[in-house]
């Protein structure tokens, strides 16, 4: 190992001795020394450039053919995230260190700066090796689908980044100018509250990501509303800065990731996981138009299949206690149909015999307060379609025919005229 080592040494410097040599008769004195660090130097460049080809293919070779994708997602995430081909660079950089004193042994005055330019850029090799790594791991849960863990490690991840920028800069100043960490470090301690108040929104942005990976209430992909911005879509991506929300009307919105934690955030999601979306919905009716239903108007909606037994049971029961009352013949006595309420079980049994509606979910036609405008029935449902288009589609049939319908019991729709 010695011998070949030494032989290596042998082999640069005749190289190097060759551009020296070729230089000194071929250009003028006062370009000489120019010229020889340059060409030495360049060749310095395509020693680390080629063995870094060569290392970078030979292992990436191996991770190719050795290596099952689809059985070592590990694997599989280490080479998508070109760790390999950083490693391959800090190798070849090492090795252009060690060759550099058999390239430059005739220029011992070059030594210090030209040592201090390789260990810079082997700083910045280990960086992006070590940046690569953080991609290992978004990648490795993106093979697995874990989409609650992306987000944990994407806040991670950007914070280690921006940390992870700092410290290699601090060890990128000592390797330059030759000086300690301490005194870096030291003269960065008059202005920590700056920097604090810098990565206020950093550390905002890590904690959230962390709250809403283990509370699993968001992930990318997810449905969502936010009343307080006026957007609803879905979150193309959630890092340490901000979050991007894709519209329906497709613009792009993104607000801070710490809002995550102070707003008001509606997930709505779970209706596209279970197929399902609410209706809930009002139709307004004229007070005035309300009324007892009298024989003719009881024989007439009598023909109507969806309410004809509970005509009949409810008409069975009215003329039960008739006997016990007095004056029974005025019909405010006792028991009375109305129109509004026979019409708010008729809207029920259409409901329960739809087939776009979700039978197991909540079905109710229920009052609200009356209004100065009239009497809200509310219309309270599923669609078992959660497909916007379909969805505003069932609601519209639904509406349609309810609205059309409510002429058959005389009951009266308000709406407002224009003036």
């Amino acid at each position: 190992m010695k011998n070949e080592i030494k032989d290596y040494k042998d082999f640069l410097q005749r190289i190097s001795d060759e551009i020296h040599f070729f230089c000194k008769d071929f250009f003028p004195d006062d370009f000489v020394l120019a010229c020889q660090i340059t060409l030495k130097f360049a060749l310095l460049t395509l020693l680390v450039y080629v063995v870094s080809f060569i290392l970078k293919n030979g292992i990436n070779l191996v991770f190719r053919f050795f290596f099952d994708k689809e059985k070592y997602p590990v694997m599989k995430s280490i080479y998508q995230a070109k760790v390999t081909n950083s490693v391959a660079n800090i190798l070849a950089l090492i090795i252009g260190k060690f060759a550099l004193y058999s390239i430059f042994y005739r220029h011992p005055k070059s030594f210090d700066l030209l040592e201090r330019m390789i260990n810079f850029v082997i700083v910045l090799a280990i960086a992006n090796m070590a940046f690569r790594f953080i991609k290992v791991l978004q990648n490795y849960y993106l093979i697995q689908r874990d989409y609650y863990k992306i987000i944990a490690i994407n806040s991670i991840s950007q914070t280690v980044r921006i940390f992870g920028m700092f410290i290699f800069s601090v060890i990128a100043i000592c390797v330059i100018f030759n000086i300690s960490g301490t005194t870096v470090l030291g003269s960065l301690g008059a202005i920590t509250a700056v920097i604090v108040l810098i990565f206020r929104d950093t550390i905002l942005g890590f904690v959230t990501g962390i709250h809403v990976a283990t509370s699993k209430n968001l992930k990318v992909g997810d449905w969502v509303a936010i009343p307080k911005y006026s957007i609803e879509g879905n979150i193309e991506d959630i890092d340490l800065l901000t979050t991007k929300i894709r519209n329906f009307d497709k613009t792009l919105s993104t607000i801070p990731t710490y809002d995550l934690l102070t707003t008001e955030i509606k997930n709505m999601q779970v209706m596209s996981e279970t197929n399902t979306r609410r209706i809930k919905k009002s139709i307004v009716f004229n007070i005035k138009s309300f009324k007892f239903l009298d024989d003719e108007a009881f024989g007439k909606l009598l023909k109507i299949n969806l309410i004809h037994d509970y005509l009949v049971d409810k008409k069975k029961e009215i003329d039960s206690q008739k006997g016990a009352l007095k004056n029974s013949e005025e019909i405010i006595n006792g028991q009375q149909l109305t129109n509004i309420g026979t019409f708010r079980i008729y809207a029920l049994n259409y409901l329960k015999n739809n087939h776009n509606i979700d039978q197991e979910g909540t079905i109710m036609v229920r009052q609200m307060e009356i209004t100065p405008q009239g009497m809200p029935l509310e219309i309270y449902c599923f669609a078992n379609d959660s497909n916007w288009v379909n969805f505003e589609q069932i609601q519209a049939d639904i509406f349609d025919h309810l609205l059309v319908a409510s002429k058959e019991f005389d009951l009266e729709i308000m709406q407002v005229n224009k003036i």
